[in-house]
């Protein structure tokens, strides 16, 4: 896998994080890694933003931000307050493409969920996946109501002809209350497969070595780490009955 988009079923379900683990882990082997963000929102022009938290969690260098919008919208309303352009698809694939032709990995983290709008026509991650025939990694949440959020998200990925990569908890806490622990057996029915990965609250405070023990704990082998999908659906299931 060498061209991979991240997004997610809503904001704020652990995407950036995801995307450094992912990147630390290609680092790590030594592979050359790359990761784009189309559109930054909701962050000032001198303000650090999600690739800054690549950067200091991942220690990658080769990042590309190709827009940002200060208001925390959405790309495509976020550019009509700020009477910028807003990102055309057509030209990240382009940039995209050009990057993969030099690296053996590159990353594309999206804004918001799958179904984001990045311009006023309506183009969103999954026709920027679509465009660069890139498989997508969703991150979602494990609490209480994720299971129609991403149930919606999968059906989408599905609905456009999109492959999908796999389904990974962006944050899974010290203390899962009840639906967390008995939501994991139901996302993968949903998923039809195991969990491609479990990445705990407070990952993204950690930096260097401790953020790629933590990166290879929480993806699974075909992300390239160690996560062990039956041994973690096993442990949420003897705490949700004991």
């Amino acid at each position: 896998m060498s061209l991979l988009v991240v997004t997610g079923t809503g904001t704020g379900v652990g995407k950036t994080v995801v995307t450094a683990a992912l990147a630390a882990l290609a680092r790590d082997r030594g592979a050359s890694v790359a990761v784009v963000k189309p559109a930054q929102t909701g962050v000032a022009a001198d303000e650090p933003g999600d690739l800054a938290d690549v950067r200091r969690l991942a220690g990658v260098a080769d990042l590309h931000e190709l827009a940002r919008y200060p208001d925390p919208l959405s790309p495509a309303a976020a550019a009509r307050r700020s009477s910028r352009a807003p990102l055309d698809i057509g030209t990240v694939a382009l940039r995209v493409g050009r990057l993969h032709e030099g690296r053996r990995l590159v990353l594309v983290e999206g804004a918001g969920g799958l179904l984001v709008r990045y311009d006023e026509a309506g183009a969103t991650v999954a026709d920027l996946a679509r465009a660069l025939h890139a498989p997508v990694l969703v991150v979602t949440r494990p609490g209480l109501g994720t299971l129609n959020e991403t149930a919606l998200t999968l059906e989408a990925v599905a609905h456009r002809g999109l492959q999908l990569a796999g389904l990974v908890l962006g944050s899974w806490p010290a203390h899962p209350d009840l639906a967390a622990r008995c939501n994991v057996r139901d996302l993968e029915d949903l998923v039809a497969g195991p969990l491609a990965g479990a990445l705990p609250e407070g990952a993204g405070a950690l930096e260097g070595a401790a953020f790629l023990h933590t990166a290879r704990a929480g993806l699974a082998p075909a992300l390239g780490g160690a996560f062990d999908a039956a041994d973690f659906r096993r442990r949420a299931e003897e705490e949700t009955t004991s």
